[in-house]
């Protein structure tokens, strides 16, 4: 047997998918501010956006890998995550 123990890994698609609801619109504010929500609930993974769609996206993703993914508030000291997001695009 390992001594490794079992890891869930979170994988969100919110920023990405979500935009493709009919009626749905988010700026970079608002995505950002979802970013760091989800950074909070421990998401290991965040899928930001399609930065090829849009100068917008471009800068939405970008924004969010800089601004969120290093973000460790609430990422610590419960013994569920204790890393960095992973910000993709």
């Amino acid at each position: 047997m390992s001594d490794q123990k079992d890891n869930l890994i979170i994988f969100d698609t919110t920023l990405r998918d979500g935009e493709q609801s009919p009626g749905v619109t988010l700026n970079t504010e608002e995505k950002i501010q979802i970013a760091r929500q989800l950074s909070r609930l421990g998401v290991n993974v965040l899928e930001a956006g399609f930065p090829v769609a849009s100068p917008g996206d471009f800068n939405a993703v970008q924004r969010i890998a800089r601004e969120v993914g290093p973000l460790m508030e609430g990422r610590t000291g419960d013994g569920r995550v204790n890393q960095e997001m992973v910000i993709c695009g």
